[in-house]
């Protein structure tokens, strides 16, 4: 009975073995992870770590785009006084007109060799015969009076002279004020080479620099990079440009923007034309159909020739057939600052009875000043 027994037990406990242990197995089976597999990745790139709680996160962010601020307008210079902080761009002129004549008046004896270098100096800084003539006369007189002369009392002497030769009556005055119903034009002639489109740029700062608001034209429609050359200068003090296809008809362009700026109620047109030789008349012919094209909506306030007053006196040639076409009003001297001719001043007015408005005195964008003929002669004879 008790072998009976014990095989009972023995039997019992092999069938809960049979029965439990393969359960385990399945569980265990069950809840191991199932194994991953190595996808191809494209070349280049890393894997990344996977997470339970659901799909990586992009890493790429969509970026919306920035809009760039524009860039910030240009403050030209006030034009009050500029024309005394350019003095020392006269510094060449100084050397033949100022010193040079001072050098000479103050010699102990002033004799007929002193004044022909007086008279030499001035002809050579093309203060032109009949001024030359008149100065000297006046010169020797006035010396002659004086008796004893004090380097003080003759700087005093000369600078006075050349002031009235500079006929200081003259009005200088840039008209670009506006009427109550359209704004005041300006146009501006020259011949190549002259640096007109800047000079135009830079007297579109000028204008700005006064409070004017001003709208460019580009009529100068033969020259490629002029329009390119002019929106430039405009757009940095905030100046609309008005233009026309390349070899279009530049008196189209010069109505267009007149008509455009009645509409925007400017203060100031400003009408760049193109260069002209005075040879040509044809292209002169062309540059009085401007003017008139432009005077169906009002007259032309202000026409300035632009002249380079390192061309001595065949500038003086150049202008009168100018002013024979398109009756000039104000004179725009450029490039003093180069030339120890600083008597072109006196000699243009002279012969043209035209008075200098405004001189360019260097290539910075501030660099052309309102004429003024004491400041500009008191910069020709420097310190005593």
């Amino acid at each position: 009975m008790l072998v009976i027994s014990l095989a009972i037990v023995v039997v019992a406990i092999l069938l809960v073995a049979a029965l439990v242990v393969p359960r385990r197995r399945r569980d265990r089976i069950v809840s191991a992870p199932p194994p991953v597999r190595d996808v191809p990745r494209p070349p280049g790139t890393t894997a990344t770590a996977v997470d339970e709680r659901g799909p990586p996160a992009p890493t790429d962010t969509l970026e919306l785009p920035v809009e760039e601020a524009p860039p910030a307008l240009e403050v030209p210079e006030p034009t009050a006084g500029r024309l005394l902080r350019l003095r020392a761009r006269l510094a060449r002129s100084q050397s033949s007109l100022g010193h040079g004549l001072l050098s000479v008046l103050s010699r102990e004896k002033l004799d007929e060799d002193a004044w022909e270098e007086i008279e030499e100096a001035l002809l050579t800084a093309d203060v032109g015969i009949g001024a030359t003539t008149e100065i000297v006369d006046r010169l020797r007189t006035r010396t002659k009076v004086l008796g004893t002369r004090s380097e003080g009392e003759l700087r005093a002497l000369l600078a006075e002279e050349l002031v009235t030769a500079l006929q200081p009556d003259l009005d200088r005055t840039l008209h670009s004020i506006p009427t109550e119903d359209r704004p005041a034009v300006v146009m501006v002639v020259g011949v190549n080479g002259t640096g007109k489109t800047t000079t135009c740029g830079k007297l579109a700062r000028v204008l700005v620099a006064d409070g004017r608001t001003v709208l460019l034209g580009a009529a100068d429609t033969f020259r490629a990079a002029a329009a390119d050359q002019l929106q430039t200068w405009g757009s940095r003090v905030g100046a609309d440009t008005i233009r026309g296809p390349e070899g279009g008809d530049p008196a189209s362009v010069a109505f267009d923007t007149v008509k455009q700026g009645i509409e925007r109620k400017v203060d100031t047109v400003l009408i760049d034309t193109a260069g002209r030789l005075h040879t040509k008349v044809g292209l002169m012919d062309e540059l009085g159909k401007v003017k008139r094209v432009v005077e169906r909506q009002g007259p032309v306030d202000e026409t300035l020739l632009v002249l380079d007053a390192t061309t001595g006196q065949n500038g003086l040639i150049q202008a009168r057939v100018f002013t024979e076409v398109v009756d000039v009003t104000g004179i725009v001297l450029t490039k003093l600052d180069g030339t120890a001719k600083g008597g072109i001043v006196i000699s243009v007015q002279r012969e043209l009875g035209v008075p200098v408005k405004l001189i360019g005195l260097g290539e910075g964008a501030d660099d052309l000043a309102p004429f003024e003929p004491e400041t500009f002669v008191d910069a020709l004879l420097g310190e005593v």
